[in-house]
């Protein structure tokens, strides 16, 4: 009986990636792919789409400080039938706001059956702050980082949370150019960076899974939105997307010796990845494996110019997300990819 055949698909956040960079415009990737594999490790830059989800039993949801120590091969995955979910509120989010956030809350518990724990609020208010680099990359910064820790702290010893959505209220600036570009589909998404390093604070300091919900106040209507931004404009809040990739993220191995009842680096089979965007800690830990595929994909632009050639990463070059499952296909049936180009060399006597 042939193991799992396991796919990492990765769509770094913040980066403006014309597939992924929107408002859960992988999605249709990740389910396409994860048709095609076993099992699909991927993390919630991909899966989330605000109001609108999509669960697929065999894709794991792994916030993106975690893909890299598991690429690194230092934490395991454990999958889980479900977590308890435990939220945070940043202090400074207006009343009606949490209520509107509360009541998303709620509806996941009585319509999809999650298990939520009481929520806690911040002792201060987080005060995030948004930065873009010269690349166009979306980054920020929290000015009270020990805040959320010890909200977070609470969440777990005494509520029993063992996964933890953050919800951060985040700068209103409907005028920003930043943000006219990115809700008609030509920018970078300019939350995203400053949601990363919410997670990875998390994720680094109780090793629990964790992603993020920013609050915000609602937006002009805008005739003329791009259908990949869409998803943000449907209601009060980003929410339900999170609770639901919560709810059966895969718990975190730490011991240094692999178990057989977790999933390990070593079983990764292939790795799928924007051209552009080949620097992250994960892809490079992956690459370092003889037995792991890395595709790039060329047609996903990103603001990105990491190349795998750069770094002497070899990879498979592919130019759409079309033909990586393609590879990925043939692969998982054990097949060489020789045989699908018109020209075949003979073989030759090794000297």
């Amino acid at each position: 009986m042939t193991r799992p055949y396991t796919v990492v698909l990765i769509v770094p956040t913040g980066i403006g990636a014309a597939m992924g960079g929107y408002a859960g415009d992988a999605l249709p990737i990740a389910r396409a792919v994860a048709a095609s594999c076993d099992r699909l490790i991927t993390h919630p830059n991909v899966m989330n789409g605000a109001q609108l989800y999509w669960s697929m039993p065999n894709a794991l949801y792994v916030e993106g400080y975690a893909i890299d120590k598991f690429a690194a091969g230092s934490w395991g995955l454990q999958p889980v039938r479900r977590n308890r979910i435990g939220i945070v509120f940043d202090r400074s989010i207006p009343e009606d706001l949490r209520i509107r956030h509360l009541q998303a809350a709620d509806a996941a518990r009585a319509t999809l059956g999650l298990d939520l724990t009481d929520y806690v609020v911040t002792d201060s208010p987080l005060g995030v702050e948004l930065r873009t680099a010269s690349s166009g990359a979306s980054w920020g910064t929290i000015e009270q980082p020990d805040s959320l820790l010890r909200a977070v702290d609470k969440s777990i010893s005494q509520t029993g949370a063992n996964a933890i959505a953050v919800i951060a209220r985040f700068p209103d600036d409907p005028g920003a150019t930043i943000l006219h570009d990115y809700r008609h589909g030509t920018g970078v998404d300019p939350l995203a960076g400053a949601e990363a390093v919410i997670s990875h604070l998390v994720v680094r300091t109780f090793k629990v899974p964790c992603a993020h919900a920013p609050a915000l106040a609602p937006l002009p209507i805008d005739p003329e939105i791009s259908p990949r931004s869409a998803a943000e404009e449907l209601g009060y809040t980003f929410l339900p997307c999170v609770l639901v990739g919560l709810s059966r993220a895969p718990q975190f191995m730490t011991t240094s010796s692999p178990s057989s009842s977790g999933i390990w680096n070593h079983e990764v089979d292939a790795v799928i990845i924007p051209e552009s965007a080949c620097g992250g800690s994960g892809l490079i830990s992956f690459a370092k494996s003889a037995r792991t595929k890395i595709i790039t994909v060329a047609e996903n632009q990103t603001r990105m110019a990491v190349l795998p050639k750069t770094l002497g990463i070899q990879s498979i070059a592919v130019k759409s997300y079309l033909e990586a499952i393609g590879v990925i296909t043939v692969d998982r049936a054990g097949m060489s990819l020789d045989s699908f180009y018109p020209q075949i060399d003979r073989l030759k006597e090794c000297q």
